[in-house]
């Protein structure tokens, strides 16, 4: 009875990951889908394209298909759009009405820094990770180098930037002398999926240099 009971929870634990990894997929896909399929359904219900037999069965199988392809197609476009100068200034334009609305703006502003965090250009300002001890001796802490300056004594220090778990966006900013800090062969970018995943997300062991 008890190998009974510890197959099937051996069972459920292998299978988590699993479901999760689909569950995530299958909302991502319908997320992306919902825009592009709304204006297929436009077009099947109020055309005479309904009444085309061959046409409504790639309806029902490929609808949501299409309407993923047609979201990518139009998220291609705008990005393409707003990488010019003329789109920039559209944009720069819709950003500053947005900001003028209350609620609206703060969630807005807060998202925008959310997703900043994950563009290259942002993950580029920091030049590496290193393991601090913070706030107090023998509790280690991830903290992102930024610059580098140099002390009344002419030894080198780091200004680190120290994120939050799990919204990377807030954090302290701390100048210490580069002997304090521990250096580590881990990326910008692993080290923002560590924090937002409050270390689910995280290598089995850290490599210190």
């Amino acid at each position: 009875m008890n190998n009974v009971r510890k197959y099937i929870i051996t069972g459920i634990i292998s299978i988590i990951p699993l479901a999760l990894t689909y569950w995530l997929i299958k909302y991502l896909f319908i997320f992306f889908s919902e825009p592009g399929k709304y204006l297929v359904d436009i077009v099947f219900n109020y055309t005479f394209i309904k009444s085309l037999p061959f046409i409504y069965n790639l309806y029902v199988y490929f609808s949501y298909v299409i309407g993923f392809v047609l979201t990518i197609l139009f998220l291609f476009f705008l990005g393409a759009i707003i990488s010019n100068v003329f789109g920039k200034k559209l944009y720069t334009l819709f950003e500053s009405f947005l900001n003028k609305i209350p609620i609206v703006n703060k969630v807005y502003q807060t998202t925008k820094q959310i997703t900043n965090t994950f563009t290259k250009d942002n993950t580029k300002a920091f030049q590496k990770v290193v393991l601090i001890e913070y706030p107090r001796d023998n509790l280690w802490t991830l903290a992102m180098v930024s610059g580098e300056t140099l002390n009344k004594n002419k030894e080198k220090c780091y200004k680190l930037f120290v994120p939050t778990t799990p919204n990377p966006t807030s954090g302290y900013l701390l100048i210490i002398n580069s002997k304090n800090a521990i250096e580590t062969n881990i990326s910008v970018e692993e080290a923002m999926e560590i924090i937002i995943s409050a270390g689910m997300i995280s290598p089995d062991k850290f490599d210190i240099e």
